[in-house]
Parts: structure tokens; C-alpha cells; sequence
């Protein structure tokens, strides 16, 4: 499986979008999954500069087949970031030569229509545990709300891409609409269980010295597996009960 696995991890404003403001200040990582064996290629959370990033797999030899959505925050999937506009999946639907359904969570549909203004059936719905297929490669999903009540992570050939669930240092904010500090310490805790101390953790964001860490380091060194129990976890995240 390792000889037709392809990953790659590309850093907004730097690997692509580099004349873009928004994207340098934001430091957001998109991800390409793919099977070199067949061609296919899923790209994950795609935004600024999407015709950059098909360009970037099509030189790989491959075919975007697919995009995977972990939550609807614009500077993921596109839609307007406090008044700026960022190029995301309804420009990606708009590519009349790609046909790239986006893989999301039930309970992230409504949220990815409103901000970007895509139509439902632009979107594949699905639940925890699904499986969507690159190729012959599967990508299971895990649901681990908290951040936004759909969020999702991605696991695949022990690497797992979290989006804004967890970083190597913190996680992602639970003050924001749809965040719900409960739910992400569930996420964490319980959701992510179930990932190995073996795989490699590919976040969101460039928001540590080191783009990614497996997670047992990140399990032995985030203050937030420190956290006993949910009583301090609300008193920390400052949830107000």
C-alpha cells in the first residue's frame, strides 16, 4: 500500500497562493490523497488558490476524484472571511472539466451551504466511520464536533488529518457559532481514541515550529490531553457553566 499511497501536505501562501495576504496571515495546510496506482486524487479543505492546487495534481500525474471537507470555516473550503472573499469548493464546482463531489458530515450541511453557496447536491453526506474511497485506499471519517458541530478527521494509512480538531500544540476554538466545548472534549478524548499513538498528526493550520508529530507526542506533550476531567476542561475553555 505504501508504494501507491500518495499524501501530501501544501502550506497556503507559501506552496501555493503565495501573493495572497489572507492565506500567508492564516497559514492554512491543504492535503492531497491519492492512489498512484489508479490516478485518483481527493484534495482536503481546498482553498485560495484552487485552480493552483488542480494544477498542482494534475503535474503529480493525477485526477482530483473528490474533496474532503473538514468543517465549513472559509478559510477551508472558501466564502467570505470577515469581508474578504476566498476561492473554495463552489469555485472548484464551477471547474466545468472537474467533477469533485465534497465528502462532509450530516451535521455540517447546512453550515457548508450557507457559507459557500453550494447546493446540497454538491455535497456526499455522511456519517461517522464512513469510508470514502481514493482509488483503492480508504479514508475513514470521524466525526469529532466541538470546533463546528460537523467537523470532521481523516484517517488513512496511519495518518490522520484533523483540520481545526487538534493541532500538535491546543485544539481549535470552541467559542465560535456552532462550537460546543463539551462536544470537542468528547472529540479528544473518546472520538480520537480510537487513533493510534503511531499515526502521524496532519493539522489544520501551521500553528507549531513542526508541521506535523505522531500522536503519541502529541498525547504526551498538548496541554490539552492533560486535562483530567470535564469539569476543568469547561472552567479552562471558559464555556461558562
Amino acid at each position: 500500500m505504501n508504494d501507491r499511497f500518495y499524501f501530501r501536505q501544501l502550506l497556503s501562501g507559501r506552496d501555493f497562493a503565495i501573493d495572497n495576504p489572507v492565506a500567508q496571515q492564516m497559514v492554512n495546510f491543504v492535503y492531497i490523497i491519492g492512489d498512484r496506482e489508479t490516478g485518483e486524487a481527493l484534495l482536503v479543505d481546498p482553498a485560495y488558490g484552487v485552480q493552483e492546487l488542480v494544477e498542482i495534481i494534475d503535474n503529480e500525474g493525477l485526477r482530483l476524484t473528490g474533496v474532503l471537507a473538514t468543517h465549513w470555516h472559509p478559510d477551508h473550503i472558501g466564502g467570505d472571511l470577515m469581508g474578504y472573499p476566498i476561492d473554495g469548493i463552489r469555485e472548484l464546482a464551477g471547474m466545468t472539466s472537474i467533477a469533485a463531489p465534497v465528502h462532509v458530515q450530516r451535521a455540517e450541511v447546512e453550515w457548508v451551504t450557507r457559507t459557500t453557496g453550494v447546493s446540497e447536491s454538491d455535497l456526499v453526506v455522511h456519517d461517522s466511520g464512513d469510508k470514502v474511497m481514493v482509488g483503492d485506499i480508504p479514508v475513514t471519517l470521524i466525526h469529532t464536533p466541538g470546533h463546528t458541530p460537523g467537523s470532521q478527521c481523516f484517517l488513512v494509512n496511519d495518518c490522520l488529518v484533523a483540520g481545526d480538531t487538534l493541532f500538535l500544540d491546543g485544539c481549535g476554538r470552541t467559542d465560535l457559532p456552532g462550537a460546543n466545548p463539551d462536544e470537542m472534549y468528547e472529540s479528544l478524548t473518546q472520538r480520537l481514541a480510537r487513533v493510534p499513538d503511531s499515526a502521524v498528526l496532519y493539522p489544520g493550520h501551521l500553528y507549531s515550529a513542526e508541521p506535523s508529530a505522531t500522536m503519541g507526542a502529541t498525547r504526551a506533550h498538548n496541554y490539552v490531553f492533560r486535562i483530567p476531567n470535564l469539569e476543568q476542561w469547561r472552567s479552562m475553555m471558559g464555556a461558562g457553566f
